[in-house]
Protein backbone atom coordinates (compact mmCIF):
# COMPACT_ATOMS: atom_id res chain seq x y z
CA UNK A 1 0.00 0.00 0.00
CA UNK A 2 0.95 3.13 -1.26
CA UNK A 3 1.91 5.49 1.87
CA UNK A 4 2.96 8.57 0.26
CA UNK A 5 1.10 12.02 0.75
CA UNK A 6 1.91 15.97 -0.33
CA UNK A 7 4.70 16.95 2.23
CA UNK A 8 3.26 19.06 4.22
CA UNK A 9 3.55 22.87 4.01
CA UNK A 10 2.92 24.30 7.18
CA UNK A 11 2.04 22.63 10.20
CA UNK A 12 1.55 23.37 14.24
CA UNK A 13 5.07 22.13 15.95
CA UNK A 14 5.35 20.77 19.49
CA UNK A 15 7.18 22.50 22.51
CA UNK A 16 10.25 19.76 22.16
CA UNK A 17 10.09 20.83 18.08
CA UNK A 18 10.26 24.07 18.56
CA UNK A 19 12.99 23.86 21.57
CA UNK A 20 15.34 21.41 18.85
CA UNK A 21 14.88 24.17 16.41
CA UNK A 22 15.60 26.76 18.52
CA UNK A 23 18.19 24.50 19.88
CA UNK A 24 19.94 23.58 16.65
CA UNK A 25 19.84 27.59 15.23
CA UNK A 26 21.36 29.02 18.17
CA UNK A 27 24.67 25.97 17.54
CA UNK A 28 24.74 27.05 13.91
CA UNK A 29 24.57 30.80 15.03
CA UNK A 30 27.88 29.89 17.73
CA UNK A 31 29.82 28.08 14.55
CA UNK A 32 29.79 30.94 12.34
CA UNK A 33 30.43 33.23 15.65
CA UNK A 34 33.52 31.51 15.87
CA UNK A 35 34.07 31.21 12.36
CA UNK A 36 34.58 35.44 12.95
CA UNK A 37 36.49 34.85 15.97
CA UNK A 38 39.12 32.68 13.77
CA UNK A 39 38.97 35.48 11.02
CA UNK A 40 39.69 38.23 13.97
CA UNK A 41 42.56 35.87 16.25
CA UNK A 42 43.90 33.48 13.12
CA UNK A 43 45.85 30.47 14.31
CA UNK A 44 45.77 27.29 12.08
CA UNK A 45 42.52 25.93 10.45
CA UNK A 46 44.05 22.15 11.27
CA UNK A 47 44.99 19.84 14.25
CA UNK A 48 43.89 19.09 17.82
CA UNK A 49 44.00 22.98 19.21
CA UNK A 50 42.29 25.38 16.91
CA UNK A 51 38.73 27.42 15.84
CA UNK A 52 38.06 24.81 13.80
CA UNK A 53 36.69 22.50 15.59
CA UNK A 54 33.85 24.97 17.39
CA UNK A 55 33.32 26.18 13.83
CA UNK A 56 32.44 22.90 12.30
CA UNK A 57 31.23 21.07 15.55
CA UNK A 58 28.63 24.07 15.60
CA UNK A 59 27.32 23.81 12.32
CA UNK A 60 27.07 19.92 11.65
CA UNK A 61 25.40 19.32 15.17
CA UNK A 62 23.13 22.03 14.46
CA UNK A 63 22.37 21.65 11.18
CA UNK A 64 22.00 17.61 12.26
CA UNK A 65 19.72 18.65 15.61
CA UNK A 66 17.47 20.58 12.93
CA UNK A 67 17.32 18.08 10.41
CA UNK A 68 16.28 15.44 12.64
CA UNK A 69 13.82 16.62 14.27
CA UNK A 70 12.10 17.23 11.14
CA UNK A 71 13.26 14.09 9.32
CA UNK A 72 11.81 12.24 12.74
CA UNK A 73 8.13 13.69 11.79
CA UNK A 74 7.74 11.19 8.66
CA UNK A 75 8.43 8.23 11.34
CA UNK A 76 5.88 5.90 12.89
CA UNK A 77 7.07 6.29 16.20
CA UNK A 78 4.63 7.40 19.01
CA UNK A 79 4.58 11.14 19.70
CA UNK A 80 5.81 10.98 23.42
CA UNK A 81 8.56 9.06 22.84
CA UNK A 82 10.06 10.92 19.65
CA UNK A 83 9.62 13.91 21.75
CA UNK A 84 11.79 12.73 24.60
CA UNK A 85 14.11 11.29 22.47
CA UNK A 86 14.78 14.71 20.57
CA UNK A 87 15.06 16.94 23.52
CA UNK A 88 17.29 14.16 25.10
CA UNK A 89 19.14 14.72 21.28
CA UNK A 90 19.54 18.30 21.85
CA UNK A 91 20.75 18.42 25.13
CA UNK A 92 23.76 15.60 23.74
CA UNK A 93 24.26 18.26 21.02
CA UNK A 94 24.59 21.17 23.81
CA UNK A 95 27.07 18.89 25.62
CA UNK A 96 29.16 18.24 22.79
CA UNK A 97 29.02 21.96 21.12
CA UNK A 98 29.90 23.09 24.73
CA UNK A 99 32.70 21.27 25.49
CA UNK A 100 34.49 21.57 22.36
CA UNK A 101 33.93 25.28 22.67
CA UNK A 102 34.91 25.41 25.85
CA UNK A 103 38.60 23.50 24.87
CA UNK A 104 39.34 26.15 22.00
CA UNK A 105 38.73 29.00 24.42
CA UNK A 106 41.07 27.09 27.03
CA UNK A 107 43.63 26.41 24.03
CA UNK A 108 43.42 22.69 24.86
CA UNK A 109 42.73 19.81 22.52
CA UNK A 110 38.65 18.54 23.44
CA UNK A 111 39.50 14.65 22.54
CA UNK A 112 41.85 12.39 24.13
CA UNK A 113 43.55 15.10 25.82
CA UNK A 114 44.21 13.25 29.71
CA UNK A 115 46.78 16.02 30.55
CA UNK A 116 44.77 17.00 33.84
CA UNK A 117 41.62 16.11 35.66
CA UNK A 118 39.50 18.39 34.41
CA UNK A 119 40.81 17.63 30.38
CA UNK A 120 40.35 14.15 31.52
CA UNK A 121 36.57 14.67 32.65
CA UNK A 122 35.83 16.84 29.44
CA UNK A 123 37.30 14.42 27.34
CA UNK A 124 35.44 11.57 28.89
CA UNK A 125 31.33 13.54 28.83
CA UNK A 126 32.50 14.27 25.26
CA UNK A 127 32.91 10.56 24.55
CA UNK A 128 29.78 9.81 26.93
CA UNK A 129 28.18 12.34 25.02
CA UNK A 130 28.97 9.83 21.52
CA UNK A 131 27.62 6.94 23.02
CA UNK A 132 24.02 8.31 23.95
CA UNK A 133 24.28 10.04 20.36
CA UNK A 134 24.91 6.63 18.53
CA UNK A 135 22.01 4.71 20.44
CA UNK A 136 19.52 7.71 20.12
CA UNK A 137 20.20 7.92 16.39
CA UNK A 138 20.31 4.06 16.05
CA UNK A 139 16.89 3.84 17.30
CA UNK A 140 15.31 6.18 14.88
CA UNK A 141 17.44 4.56 12.27
CA UNK A 142 16.37 1.57 13.08
CA UNK A 143 12.74 2.76 13.53
CA UNK A 144 12.53 3.99 10.03
CA UNK A 145 13.16 0.37 8.59
CA UNK A 146 10.85 -1.39 10.71
CA UNK A 147 7.60 0.83 9.48
CA UNK A 148 7.87 2.36 6.09
CA UNK A 149 7.87 6.63 6.86
CA UNK A 150 5.58 8.56 5.29
CA UNK A 151 5.85 11.82 3.09
CA UNK A 152 5.83 12.70 -0.46
CA UNK A 153 6.71 10.73 -3.24
CA UNK A 154 10.60 10.00 -2.64
CA UNK A 155 10.33 10.64 1.11
CA UNK A 156 10.50 7.26 2.39
CA UNK A 157 13.41 6.44 0.26
CA UNK A 158 14.99 9.75 1.04
CA UNK A 159 14.51 8.82 5.36
CA UNK A 160 15.70 5.26 4.85
CA UNK A 161 18.81 5.83 2.71
CA UNK A 162 19.32 9.00 5.37
CA UNK A 163 19.61 6.91 8.36
CA UNK A 164 21.29 4.52 6.83
CA UNK A 165 24.09 6.33 5.54
CA UNK A 166 24.27 7.79 9.14
CA UNK A 167 24.75 4.93 10.51
CA UNK A 168 28.17 5.18 8.77
CA UNK A 169 28.94 8.22 10.22
CA UNK A 170 28.63 7.05 13.78
CA UNK A 171 30.44 3.52 12.99
CA UNK A 172 33.37 5.92 11.53
CA UNK A 173 32.93 8.46 14.59
CA UNK A 174 33.13 5.62 17.06
CA UNK A 175 36.37 3.95 15.43
CA UNK A 176 37.96 7.21 15.49
CA UNK A 177 37.42 7.69 19.35
CA UNK A 178 38.36 3.67 19.66
CA UNK A 179 41.38 4.27 18.07
CA UNK A 180 42.46 7.44 19.81
CA UNK A 181 42.11 5.59 23.09
CA UNK A 182 43.98 3.50 22.65
CA UNK A 183 47.08 5.29 21.11
CA UNK A 184 46.67 7.76 24.22
CA UNK A 185 46.57 4.53 26.47
CA UNK A 186 49.44 3.50 24.89
CA UNK A 187 51.58 6.82 25.58
CA UNK A 188 50.90 8.05 22.32
CA UNK A 189 49.48 10.89 22.92
CA UNK A 190 50.30 13.21 19.36
CA UNK A 191 50.16 10.61 17.77
CA UNK A 192 46.40 9.93 19.12
CA UNK A 193 45.37 13.51 17.63
CA UNK A 194 46.27 12.70 14.47
CA UNK A 195 44.76 9.26 13.96
CA UNK A 196 41.65 10.34 13.37
CA UNK A 197 42.19 12.62 9.97
CA UNK A 198 41.68 9.61 7.73
CA UNK A 199 38.56 8.89 8.50
CA UNK A 200 37.47 12.56 8.86
CA UNK A 201 36.20 12.69 5.11
CA UNK A 202 34.29 9.89 5.49
CA UNK A 203 32.32 10.85 8.71
CA UNK A 204 31.62 14.37 7.47
CA UNK A 205 29.75 13.12 3.97
CA UNK A 206 27.84 10.51 5.71
CA UNK A 207 26.33 12.39 8.16
CA UNK A 208 24.31 15.28 6.68
CA UNK A 209 22.98 12.51 3.74
CA UNK A 210 19.69 12.87 6.58
CA UNK A 211 19.48 16.48 6.02
CA UNK A 212 20.82 15.91 2.05
CA UNK A 213 18.36 13.34 0.55
CA UNK A 214 15.36 14.24 2.63
CA UNK A 215 15.88 18.05 1.68
CA UNK A 216 15.83 17.13 -2.27
CA UNK A 217 12.61 15.17 -1.60
CA UNK A 218 10.66 18.32 -0.42
CA UNK A 219 12.20 20.17 -2.74
CA UNK A 220 11.07 17.57 -5.93
CA UNK A 221 7.46 17.78 -3.53
CA UNK A 222 7.28 21.47 -5.03
CA UNK A 223 7.55 20.64 -8.92
CA UNK A 224 5.19 19.07 -11.15
CA UNK A 225 7.39 16.11 -11.59
CA UNK A 226 5.24 12.64 -12.36
CA UNK A 227 6.16 10.64 -9.69
CA UNK A 228 8.29 8.39 -11.74
CA UNK A 229 10.03 11.07 -12.41
CA UNK A 230 10.88 12.11 -8.87
CA UNK A 231 11.39 8.21 -8.07
CA UNK A 232 13.93 8.22 -10.89
CA UNK A 233 15.95 11.14 -9.60
CA UNK A 234 15.75 9.87 -5.57
CA UNK A 235 16.90 6.72 -6.54
CA UNK A 236 20.05 8.46 -8.27
CA UNK A 237 20.96 10.81 -5.96
CA UNK A 238 20.63 7.73 -3.32
CA UNK A 239 23.16 5.92 -5.70
CA UNK A 240 25.61 9.44 -6.24
CA UNK A 241 25.34 9.43 -2.30
CA UNK A 242 26.49 5.73 -1.97
CA UNK A 243 29.60 6.49 -4.29
CA UNK A 244 30.46 9.64 -2.37
CA UNK A 245 30.76 7.45 0.80
CA UNK A 246 32.38 4.64 -0.55
CA UNK A 247 35.07 6.74 -2.37
CA UNK A 248 35.45 8.48 1.09
CA UNK A 249 35.62 4.89 2.75
CA UNK A 250 38.23 3.71 0.38
CA UNK A 251 40.31 6.72 0.98
CA UNK A 252 40.05 5.90 4.25
CA UNK A 253 41.04 2.36 4.07
CA UNK A 254 44.00 3.08 1.91
CA UNK A 255 45.34 5.93 4.75
CA UNK A 256 44.20 4.88 8.09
Amino acid sequence: MDLSHPCPVERRYTPAERLCHTTGAVLVVSGLAHLVVFALDGGPWSGPVSWRKPVTFGLSFGLTLMALTWVTSYLRVGARLRNVLLVVFAADCVLEVGGITLQAWRKVPSHLDMETAFDTAVSLSLAVGGGVLVVLLTVFAVASFRTRPGGCTGMPLAVRAGFAVLLVALASGAAMIARGVVLTRSGHQEAAYHSTAALKPLHGVSLHAVLVLPALAWLMSRTSWQDRTKERVMYGAVAAYTVAVLTAGAWAALTY
